[in-house]
């Protein structure tokens, strides 16, 4: 899928795991599920200002590919999010992705985005 303009070419590197609260290991939890209901390539979560939270795993159809991060944002806009607290990636790569970071900082400039092997043992947090 050719990246948009809009879209960072880099990949963010997480930094030194940050320590979670617990909300923030609430969204692993629910991240780790969404990627293992579908045997997806990636789960992610994120929540809102209101302390809502999103699941949501990748998608990869011939008409239509999103990160798991893309997609549990888009999730939160459509019910009406316009901040979020904190993100979560759960997945078997070293970095976040482009896309899905982008979107967190659609709607959050400071909002941790943590990074999490499949077992749920975060890698890294980028904050950036």
């Amino acid at each position: 899928m050719p990246e948009s303009p809009a879209v960072p070419a880099a990949m963010p590197t997480p930094a030194d795991p940050a320590e979670l609260s617990a909300e923030d290991a609430k969204l692993v939890v629910l991240a780790r599920g969404a990627r293992s209901r579908v045997a997806a390539v990636e789960g992610a979560a994120v929540r809102d200002q209101d302390g809502r939270t999103y699941a949501a795993a990748s998608v990869a159809l011939p008409s239509l590919t999103l990160t798991a991060l893309q997609l549990a944002v888009a999730s939160a806009v459509a019910a009406g999010a316009s901040r979020l607290e904190a993100a979560v990636v759960v997945t078997e790569a070293s970095t976040l992705d482009g896309a899905g970071h982008a979107a967190v900082r659609d709607l959050s400039a400071d909002a941790p985005v943590h990074v999490a092997a499949p077992d749920g043992t975060v890698l890294g947090t980028v904050v950036e």
